[in-house]
């Protein structure tokens, strides 16, 4: 009985000293070189997600690729009582778009599929429409295929494909003739992965981890599948008629798979921003193409392409960013190329009612790379306060009408 105590007091200790060795990731990452507008973004997060009832979130914040902040906020799951982390996985939703954009220009760079050429070639069961309908027109958002009525959007089929998909626009006619207007629609994205499914032979999940995700790493980015447990996945909610926050009903929404069918976390959409400003493993003129907006009615510029949005500050730089508003998630990625900051925020809850505010904590963080952070407030605080007239003129010439 001596003996017996003794081998499990060793076992116990073994554990232990073989437990302490194991080197644990941390809960959160602070720069301390960021501390002073660290603090000021995360109390903004915070008063964001309280004000909007929204459970929890994450976020990541990068700076010349080095990962300066990053943690969850509020509860993951607020029935078992579950934090939200920097791993806590979330719907990724139209961000998604962003991941087979890359996967479509990579096969595209190895002759797998040819942008010029009609959809129909690949998909022969595809009707043909009156127009040409090319496989470039659906990555530029500019096809004339519909977008989906309410009752898709919400439609509860489980284990269904992206054939059964595009089954729902397949037969109707084209809005607009290709390429004369952009018009966004998640079916744009899920007509694409049907045909990269048809061309490889696989399904879309093994072709998008063949061509981007295991090439980037994005080791927490996958299909969401509500039929199987997955690692880190975030309860999902949604607001009621009296806009409380109950529970999310389930939606299986891998029949849009490469539309908006995808789980990540906030790290891993930094990771993919900072791939798309400089990974050695994706060719110059690739991520010169993802940064390109494609060309409308052969005259002017488009607005969005690739899944993301071309933008532009004050001052006139550009600027990216990738939005996702799902059932139960949204997501928000943006990309800064002179400061080579990316920036992405996720939820368990959507921000129909209120978009998430990175614009301004990503220009918090621009302030300070500048060593303006901190000026324009201590500059109001040493002026006199003017008159309730003078003070509604300076919010119009600063920042635009006031609300």
């Amino acid at each position: 009985m001596r003996t017996k105590r003794v081998l499990a007091g060793l076992a116990f200790l073994l554990l232990v000293t073989s437990g302490c060795q194991q080197k644990k990731d941390p809960e959160r990452i602070f720069d301390r070189k960021f501390m002073k507008v660290i603090h000021a973004a995360r109390q903004e997060a915070y008063i964001f997600q309280a004000r909007n009832f929204i459970p929890g979130g994450s976020v990541a914040l990068s700076i010349d690729g080095k990962l300066v902040w990053s943690e969850g906020l509020g509860q993951a799951s607020t029935d078992l009582e579950v934090p939200a982390t920097r791993f806590t996985k979330y719907r990724m939703g139209q961000v998604t778009q962003v991941l087979t954009s890359l996967a479509y220009y990579r096969m595209a760079g190895e002759k797998v599929l040819d942008p010029g050429e009609m959809v129909w070639k690949y998909l022969p069961d595809f009707p043909e429409k009156k127009y040409q309908l090319k496989l470039q027109h659906l990555v530029d958002q500019t096809s004339g295929i519909r977008q989906p009525t309410d009752q898709e959007v919400n439609w509860r089929g489980l284990n269904t494909t992206l054939r059964k998909g595009i089954e729902n626009f397949s037969a109707d006619t084209l809005l607009f003739p290709p390429g004369m207007y952009q018009y966004p629609t998640i079916y744009n994205f899920t007509l694409l992965g049907a045909v990269m499914e048809e061309v490889t032979g696989h399904p879309f999940s093994k072709v998008l981890s063949q061509w981007v995700i295991d090439t980037l790493k994005l080791e927490n980015t996958v299909p969401d599948n509500p039929l199987v447990t997955i690692k880190g996945r975030s309860d999902f909610y949604d607001r009621n008629l009296i806009a409380q926050t109950i529970n999310a009903v389930t939606y299986d929404l891998r029949y849009r798979m490469s539309s908006d069918g995808y789980l990540s976390t906030a790290e891993d959409l930094v990771k993919l921003g900072n791939a798309l400003l400089s990974s050695p493993v994706l060719p110059d003129s690739i991520k010169k193409r993802m940064f390109t907006p494609p060309l409308v009615n052969n005259e002017s510029q488009g607005s969005m392409g690739n899944g993301l949005l071309f933008l532009a500050d004050r001052q006139g730089k550009p600027f990216y960013a990738a939005r996702a508003n799902v059932r139960g998630s949204a997501a928000l990625l943006l990309i800064y190329p002179e400061e080579k900051l990316v920036l992405a925020w996720m939820t368990n809850l959507s921000d129909e009612g209120e978009e998430l505010p990175v614009l301004r904590i990503a220009n918090m963080f621009r302030d300070f790379l500048t060593g303006n952070y901190g000026k324009v407030a201590e500059t109001v605080k040493e002026r006199k306060k003017p008159d309730k007239q003078d003070s509604t003129e300076e919010r119009v010439g600063e920042d635009g009408p006031a609300a």
